[in-house]
């Protein structure tokens, strides 16, 4: 899968997010998938993406505690 094909699952995803609040945490886990999938590729990943997901991170072991 090419780099600019992961760009635009991840931008449909980020949408996803946004319009259906309900649905976040299945949302999140596709982007952390995403993201493990560039990785495995070896493809750059985009600062931003990395930040958000880092911050998705921080909030999900935050609502754990």
């Amino acid at each position: 899968m090419a780099l600019e094909e992961f760009k635009a699952r991840i931008s449909l995803l980020l949408e996803e997010m946004i319009n259906q609040p309900e649905d976040q945490h299945e949302i999140q886990e596709q982007l952390r998938e995403k993201l493990r999938e560039m990785r495995a590729m070896g493809l750059p990943l985009p600062a931003d993406l990395v930040e958000l997901e880092k911050r998705l991170d921080d909030d999900f072991y935050a609502a754990g505690s």
